[in-house]
């Protein structure tokens, strides 16, 4: 069941752009905008806003912050003499291409700071917006390492609506992805999260691959879904609605802990990285849009 929301912009400047990140495989994030009117059932964002206390449930993407100011603040914090070149994920926190992107324009505008800036970063989104970019992001990759991954976990029509009812169709996010290769970029799917029961069959997981390697993508990874709280009370509540005849199986699976067990979790990840492999999935691009080795050099310079 899909529920029409009220979104409400604010407009407001920022202190900083780049936040340092823990726990994660990265050291620093750029979100230009906070909230995100995606409302995925299983945002694992949801559980930070908790924390902050902040409206983790169905309230969660009513309010959207605009960092009127990031593409600025970036470009200052770049120059500090203390700044040390590392890479830079963009969209762990909200997604960079959400439909706010179109009018503001603010991840284009902090993509250009990277850009002249020859920074290394990464892109993480479910927006087919993103092709509006594909000459920049081409233009950023001939100067520092680019990499851009679409979530796309399932193909699953009644999958996809009832557990990602803000987000394009995944077609079309694999419809973005081949333009982005066309253009050189690196561009690769991230099956994340695979849901128990629902998009994780082998059959289904073999969908998403054999798509995924038509449009062209560099690489193809899993995860499973995890449930912290703030994600957990509100995802449990959706899947009783939606399918509750999981509800207990889920409720066996994240008793008392966030994660699956490692049996439990490694089958689907296995099949992903078996899958991959069968139909070839592997860096296909031409042309390739990468620094040159000796400007490599110089830029570690």
């Amino acid at each position: 069941m899909i529920v029409l929301m009220r979104v409400a912009y604010r407009e407001e400047p920022c202190r900083s752009a780049l936040n340092r990140v823990t726990g994660m495989p990265f050291g620093w994030s750029l979100n230009p905008y906070m909230g995100c009117v995606h409302r995925c059932t299983f945002c694992y964002v949801r559980a930070f806003e908790l924390r902050a206390d902040r409206p983790a449930d169905d309230r969660y993407g009513s309010s959207i912050r605009v960092k009127t100011n990031v593409a600025e603040v970036l470009h200052c914090e770049l120059h500090r003499p203390s700044w040390g070149g590392e890479p830079i994920a963009i969209g762990a926190a909200t997604d960079p291409y959400q439909p706010a992107e179109g009018r503001y324009r603010l991840t284009r505008a902090c993509l250009e700071v990277l850009r002249d800036a020859a920074q290394d970063f990464s892109i993480i989104t479910r927006g087919p917006l993103i092709v509006r970019d594909a000459e920049l992001l081409a233009e950023a990759a001939r100067r520092a390492d680019v990499s851009v991954t679409f979530s796309v976990p399932t193909l699953d029509e009644d999958v996809w609506r009832t557990t990602e009812p803000g987000t394009s169709p995944p077609r079309q996010r694999l419809r973005a992805l081949r333009v982005l290769v066309e253009h050189g970029v690196r561009a690769s799917v991230g099956m994340a999260p695979l849901l128990p029961g629902l998009s994780d069959q082998p059959e289904r997981l073999q969908e998403v691959v054999v798509a995924a390697r038509e449009a062209g993508a560099c690489a193809v990874w899993a995860n499973v879904l995890y449930l912290k709280p703030g994600t957990r009370e509100h995802f449990l509540r959706c899947l009783e609605r939606d399918w509750p005849e999981l509800l207990p199986e889920y409720e066996r699976l994240y008793a008392n802990r966030a994660y699956l067990s490692r049996g439990e979790a490694t089958p689907a990840r296995s099949e992903v990285r078996r899958l991959a492999q069968l139909h070839g999935i592997r860096d296909r691009r031409a042309p390739v849009a990468r620094p040159p080795k000796q400007e490599q050099l110089s830029l570690l310079g």
